[in-house]
């Protein structure tokens, strides 16, 4: 019940910043591939230009009618020589280029760059080609750090301003909390005193209809008690598992509503098999089958009845209740917390909630049939 400002700050500070960092992804995407096209076109002047001084240079050779000609050498570029049918004069290309087609061209991470000669003037070649190899990595390298920084950045402050707007939230959860522990056992007492006095009452005048009304209210009250107290605990304390007698067990809760479905006239049918031993919590079994007896009482059709079996099938235990009621419309979401079907039926739609978690946490099978109009079964499967 206590809000863990932590968590909640961790939590949606992580939230945040995907939801910002999903929107930053457009124009980042759109910024390194602005970065590759500066990249590549870099590339593609630098190599035009390292061509034309090659070509400058044979010009100069061929002018000054000297014996031998250096082919020029350069750390990023390879250039050769290559005649009208794509054969190679001289070449210190690692790969032949895919087409000749003049211009600049690109080839996985291989860059070329064409330039047509007029024939038979250099050395009988048709093509200039330079080539070189263009890496991204920097690039790449440089996008990824900056968008890492942009993210643990955003987390930082979102974790931050999250964190400090839980504050309040988590002040008030606090006082909330205190409120309903003292209010729980403030109930706790006046309640204890009334199911005494109403016993007494009975033992020493007998039982009327006014006393058994009381005495049903009360037992109504304290189920949804009982919820509250389960809600305020199961996040505290570890609930621990004992050998339960279950068919004991469940005859005294079924003779404890006794007294909340009279007040209907609707009568509890039991076919409980005797000396059936499960291993579980007291606390957590008492609220699968006092929730489940309630439920069924209080959208029983007066006059009615509630079948309530326990049986050993196989290596499992089978404790089933049905009753022949109105039935529930929307089975999927009557387990979801402060969920009503039945607005003017009372209660505060925790009870199934705290069921649904118990039978989860326990990995408890759970079959409920139901139709409008006819009632509902509710069997847990028990492993033994």
């Amino acid at each position: 019940m206590t809000l863990d400002k932590q968590h909640y700050a961790l939590k949606y500070g992580i939230l945040y910043s995907v939801i910002i960092a999903v929107v930053l992804l457009v124009p980042f995407f759109v910024y390194i591939d602005m970065m590759i096209n500066i990249n590549e076109t870099k590339s593609e002047i630098e190599m035009k230009k390292k061509s034309y001084e090659i070509l400058a240079k044979m010009h100069a050779f061929s002018s000054a009618n000297e014996e031998y000609f250096t082919f020029p050498r350069y750390n990023r570029f390879r250039g050769g020589l290559y005649d009208a049918n794509f054969k190679p004069i001289f070449s210190l290309l690692k790969d032949i280029p895919r087409s000749f087609a003049p211009g600049y061209s690109s080839f996985e991470n291989k860059r070329y760059y064409i330039l047509p000669l007029p024939k038979e003037r250099y050395f009988g070649a048709s093509y200039l080609v330079l080539e070189g190899e263009i890496n991204h990595y920097e690039i790449y390298r440089m996008a990824l750090l900056i968008a890492l920084g942009i993210l643990l950045l955003l987390f930082a402050l979102s974790y931050y301003v999250f964190k400090n707007f839980a504050l309040p939230f988590e002040k008030v959860n606090k006082r909330l909390d205190s409120f309903i522990k003292d209010s729980m056992h403030e109930i706790n007492t006046p309640l204890s005193i009334i199911n005494v006095n109403i016993d007494m009452f009975a033992h020493k005048f007998g039982e009327n209809k006014y006393m058994t009304r009381i005495k049903a209210a009360s037992k109504t009250l304290a189920t949804i008690y009982n919820d509250m107290d389960y809600l305020i605990k199961q996040d505290r304390f570890r609930f621990e598992k004992e050998s339960i007698d279950m068919s004991r067990f469940l005859q005294e809760r079924v003779a404890y509503f006794q007294d909340v479905a009279s007040l209907r006239e609707i009568v509890i049918k039991t076919d409980i098999e005797p000396d059936i031993t499960l291993y579980f919590n007291t606390t957590q079994l008492q609220r699968i089958v006092d929730n489940t007896l309630s439920n069924a009482i209080k959208y029983s059709y007066e006059k009615s009845k509630i079948e309530v079996k326990l049986h050993l099938h196989e290596d499992r235990i089978l404790f089933c209740v049905e009753d022949f009621g109105v039935g529930i419309e929307k089975p999927q979401k009557i387990f979801e917390r402060y969920y009503r079907e039945n607005l003017n039926k009372g209660g505060f739609g925790i009870g199934l909630n705290i069921v649904k978690r118990i039978v989860d946490e326990h990995q408890i099978d759970l079959q409920i049939d139901s139709a409008p109009g006819k009632g509902t079964k509710f069997c847990y499967a028990f492993s033994v």
